[in-house]
């Protein structure tokens, strides 16, 4: 029997391509260490390994026991702000365990390796962002996520391994993670205004993105594997029309139906505007859905009132202290 491995099936963006995996009738096995997914998330049907990509001899172990012909990799630690302060953090969990992985994958000669990179690995480049752009990331979450898309790159040309880089951006939706204050700002907001609070706008609120709902993109990445005009490729996905932050705070307000003021705080390091072109990726699944924000938060909202409050830990292993945004430290 042959398993597709999702790792980070546990949290946002895995979830829910192990559900359609298993909908599709496909035999899953989840990895995930629970760092930042949760177990409920896990839909039934799906064999739950926990554990990390770091752990290599697991990897070794979970691939000499089961029969794996696609990899679904998920499993990151997706803050971009944050990952100027966690260096070690961020390279051993998003590069190493990479590299871990892709060992194993060329070992077992997988038939595809479906890597989730990010429109990180631009960094500022004009928008809208296309593929053939030479990548200049301004942060070492992108600088990780470009590393591993090289040695993809050179892992097809010494070994054969076949894969599909994906450069998703801004992704909402049902199962994020609502407690964690470093990633994902529809999440914090939502949250923020269940607690009663302001909502936390870094600088002046006019940094723009393009804010992409999970349903619309899960179909594209659990099928790429069928499609081989997809391999050996990097695709951007997501939405195509961009918003401002505080034009964001104002939908989101509006899904949830509870107001409260904009806290604006200093401006930090990122990138003020930031939107990609998906031509490419239309050529071969053609004008995918595209749900509207209003409509996206929407659902969202539903399952957030649902979940409830979650608590917003601190990261403890801050490494770099300095310019590290005030806000990120406190209780």
């Amino acid at each position: 029997m042959s398993y597709s491995l999702v790792t980070g099936g546990a949290g946002f963006i895995g979830a829910h391509v192990a559900k359609y995996l298993l909908d599709a009738e496909k035999q899953v096995i989840v990895l995930d260490d629970l760092s930042g997914g949760f177990e409920e998330n896990i839909p039934k049907g799906a064999i739950f390994i926990k554990g990390s990509v770091v752990d290599h001899e697991l990897l070794e172990k979970l691939f000499n026991d089961y029969s794996i012909e696609y990899i679904y990799h998920f499993g990151a630690y997706a803050a971009e702000g944050l990952s100027h302060f966690i260096r070690r953090f961020n390279y051993t969990n998003n590069l190493t365990g990479s590299v871990n992985l892709i060992n194993e994958a060329i070992k077992y000669k997988v038939k595809c390796f479906v890597f989730t990179s990010s429109i990180a690995t631009y960094g500022a480049l004009p928008p809208p962002m296309q593929e053939d752009m030479v990548p200049q990331p301004e942060d070492p979450y992108g600088v990780a996520k470009l590393a591993v898309e090289m040695d993809l790159k050179v892992a097809h040309e010494m070994f054969g391994l076949d894969y599909v880089i994906f450069r998703p951006h801004n992704v909402y939706g049902e199962y994020q993670n609502l407690g964690d204050r470093y990633r994902n700002v529809v999440g914090i907001f939502m949250n923020q205004l269940m607690q009663g609070n302001q909502l936390s706008v870094f600088g002046d609120g006019l940094q723009t993105r393009a804010f992409t709902y999970i349903g619309d993109i899960t179909p594209i990445m659990a099928d790429c594997v069928h499609k081989e005009a997809c391999y050996r490729e990097i695709f951007n996905l997501g939405a195509d029309k961009e918003y401002s932050v505080k034009e964001l705070a104002n939908e989101v307000m509006k899904a949830m139906g509870i107001e409260n003021e904009l806290r604006y705080m200093e401006a930090r390091n990122e990138v003020v505007h930031a939107h990609a072109d998906h031509s490419k990726i239309k050529v071969i699944f053609g004008e995918y859905d595209t749900t509207s924000l209003a409509e996206g938060l929407k659902k969202m909202a539903v399952w957030a009132k649902k979940t409830g409050i979650k608590s917003s830990s601190k990261f403890e292993n801050i490494e770099i202290t300095e310019k590290l945004p005030p806000v990120w430290l406190e209780d």
